[in-house]
């Protein structure tokens, strides 16, 4: 297929695809999905080879949130019946980063539920960074805490974090359909302010929230401007009690061509599947690690996750590698530009959390080349609440987590 030949030809030269090229990922038909996750995979290979990051959440504070976002069970009115409390103590929250470390977890992203931190918040967390980093020196550690206020990233920078997760989750069109307590606007202001202060950015979005084609090629394109060295994938979990709780609108296929999309637009940069990919990807897990190069182990914030010994299994049974802490996740092009890791980090400022329901860091946190032209669209998901488990284990509770 044309179309697949000159995005792996751009993929390869770090070229940006055009929206044309972009739409028509998204419009392929399943009879056609093996060769787009196939043009895909040479791309994420070239960058990342066969290796798989793996990280690990650790929700410091659960629910009562102010902000009103729709696809989120810790929100301003969720009924949703999952764990609620407030900030883990420094030596629980690096007992539970521990669990994931033990599982083969390089990076642990400390969440925290809330519009944004107060400076003594950021104190908290400086203390929980160090604790972790006490335990492990190499560990990476990605804060992801909401709306940043000037001088916040900078703190949490010289506290030792090495990133910092804010999501644009969908397009600035549609932003306001499923969030009115803040504006899209403040999440691209906060990306910025930690890219400012030369820590690794981290930003993607959630699919499945009812969003057009155009509304997905129009985030990853402004995910592709604004650079973050990480790109973490959401695909909604519709969780009972949140106002999206009735959508479902992905496939596993379009689940597929969405991380192929994604690829294909930020090529070079380390692409995560994150919250839902149990509940939409399902048997087709391992073929979306030729896409991304990461994902996360274990439970999710409110959520269950597949058991971690069976994602290291998956990854083994696909032919995949778990990364290894020595290594450094990015390629040398943008490791040396200081935001890849610590251990890579300079100290120098970058060029130019999760969402999916009860999953990932989030606010706390065509044509082109030849596809068919009149592609039906995908038959949506029967809900599958069967596979939509509240979190009971882990932080915040006397249990062992799941890693």
């Amino acid at each position: 297929m044309d179309l697949l030949n000159t995005l792996v030809d751009k993929g390869l030269r770090r070229e940006l695809p055009t929206r044309e090229e972009a739409l028509a990922v998204l419009a392929t038909s399943d009879d056609d999905l093996l060769d787009v996750v196939a043009a895909a995979g040479k791309v994420r290979r070239h960058w990342f080879g066969r290796r798989v990051k793996l990280n690990y959440l650790v929700n410091l504070k659960s629910g009562l949130c102010p902000e009103d976002c729709s696809y989120c069970s810790q929100r301003l009115g969720s009924t949703a019946g999952i764990l609620k409390y407030t900030w883990l103590k420094p030596d629980e929250a690096s007992r539970a980063a521990a669990a994931g470390l033990a599982g083969g977890a390089k990076r642990v992203c400390l969440v925290a539920s809330g519009r944004g931190p107060t400076d003594r918040d950021v104190d908290r967390v400086s203390e929980t960074i160090k604790a972790i980093k006490d335990q492990n020196e190499s560990v990476e550690v990605c804060a992801c805490l909401g709306l940043l206020s000037d001088g916040q990233a900078e703190r949490l920078r010289e506290a030792g974090a090495d990133a910092y997760n804010h999501n644009l989750n969908t397009s600035e069109e549609t932003y306001a359909d499923i969030t009115t307590t803040h504006t899209y606007a403040d999440r691209v202001d906060t990306v910025r302010k930690a890219h400012a202060a030369g820590l690794s950015a981290c930003s993607g979005l959630i699919a499945g929230m009812g969003e057009s084609d155009e509304d997905l090629v129009d985030v990853v394109y402004s995910l592709r401007e604004l650079d973050p060295d990480s790109v973490p994938v959401n695909f909604l979990i519709p969780v009972e009690g949140t106002p999206l709780a009735k959508e479902w609108n992905l496939t596993p296929q379009r689940c597929l061509r969405i991380l192929a999309m994604v690829r294909f637009v930020c090529p070079d940069v380390e692409v995560r599947i994150a919250g839902g990919r149990e509940v939409h990807l399902r048997s087709m897990q391992p073929l979306a690690l030729n896409l991304a190069n990461s994902i996360f182990l274990g439970d999710y914030l409110t959520t269950e996750g597949q058991a971690g010994q069976a994602d290291l299994e998956m990854i083994a049974d696909a032919g995949f590698e778990v990364e290894g802490a020595g290594e450094v996740t990015l390629p040398e092009h943008r490791a040396s530009a200081g935001c890849a890791s610590h251990e890579a980090a300079g100290g120098g400022v970058c060029g130019s959390h999760e969402g999916g329901g009860g999953g990932v860091c989030g606010s706390h946190e065509g044509g082109g080349g030849g596809v068919c032209g009149s592609v039906p669209a995908a038959q949506p998901n029967e809900a599958r609440t069967d596979l939509v488990a509240v979190r009971r284990r882990g932080a915040g509770t006397d249990l062992a987590p799941n890693a």
